[in-house]
């Protein structure tokens, strides 16, 4: 049996260093990593997937993922992508052909062996940090195909997905620092920031189906945009989430009659 050379694990990808990687049908491997995947979907990524099925974001989140508490991430579910039940777990949305979705995969698996982290600064320069991923299984890692990080993210059109998961960094920082107080995860307000980052169409029903908008001083021009386009929303929502966890942002009450 062939097997993967290269050193597996997760590593630093030194800057303007190369790596090699390919996937495609003739890699004896295709396709396997498609198969009892733990998937993390990132709020972006429900998004594009909900509009690519053309159901909404509630019964996406019911039918196509899980949730559940991990070790890093104790007071805010992680959001998964639901595998098969079949004996082989493999992904819904796998076919003979490949991916169905291929044009709006999740974030993870589009990435992937590339992670881009957050950048860092550091004497007031930004610096953008990648590590490589390589899995065992994997045998795209011995393709001859080499690519530096730039070229890979332009090639698998990860741009918008970095630019949308960054801003759920400070929501997932946030998170971590168990802000629900003493109901914990049985709380309310973790109920609505959930509903806020992933539920984008029953956000929308909240916000406009209440009092909300009377509320918070909300500007026109932000108003009609979150009636209709969900990236303007979900933005919409993590800053809302922000506020009202912390009392910080750009939120301003509705002054009161």
């Amino acid at each position: 049996m062939e097997k993967n050379n290269s050193q597996t694990g997760r590593q630093q990808l030194p800057a303007d260093e190369k790596f090699n990687f390919a996937c495609h049908s003739k890699v004896k491997c295709f396709n396997r990593c498609c198969h009892n995947a733990d998937m993390y979907l990132y709020p972006y990524d429900i998004i594009r997937l909900k509009n690519r099925l053309g159901i909404s974001s509630d019964k996406f989140l019911k039918e196509q993922t899980i949730s559940a508490f991990r070790d890093d991430s104790p007071y805010f579910p992680h959001v998964m992508l639901r595998m098969s039940d079949n004996e082989d777990k493999a992904c819904r949305f796998l076919s003979e052909e490949g991916c169905k979705i291929y044009e709006d995969r999740p974030f993870s698996c589009r990435a992937y062996p590339l992670e881009p982290a957050v950048s860092r600064v550091e004497d007031q320069e930004i610096e953008n940090i990648y590590f490589i991923n390589r899995h065992e299984h994997c045998l795209g890692h011995n393709e001859s195909r080499k690519w530096t990080a730039e070229e890979w993210i332009k090639d698998q059109e990860i741009e918008t997905y970095i630019a949308m998961n960054a801003h759920w960094v400070e929501m997932d920082s946030l998170f971590r620092q168990s802000p629900w107080g003493k109901p914990g995860t049985a709380s309310q307000p973790l109920k609505m920031a959930f509903m806020a980052c992933y539920n984008a169409d029953k956000f929308r029903e909240f916000v406009l189906g209440s009092s909300f908008l009377k509320r918070f001083q909300i500007p026109d021009e932000r108003r009609e945009k979150i009636k209709s386009d969900d990236v303007e929303l979900m933005l919409f929502g993590f800053k809302w989430v922000k506020f009202f966890l912390t009392g910080k942002g750009d939120f301003q009450k509705a002054a009161q009659d």
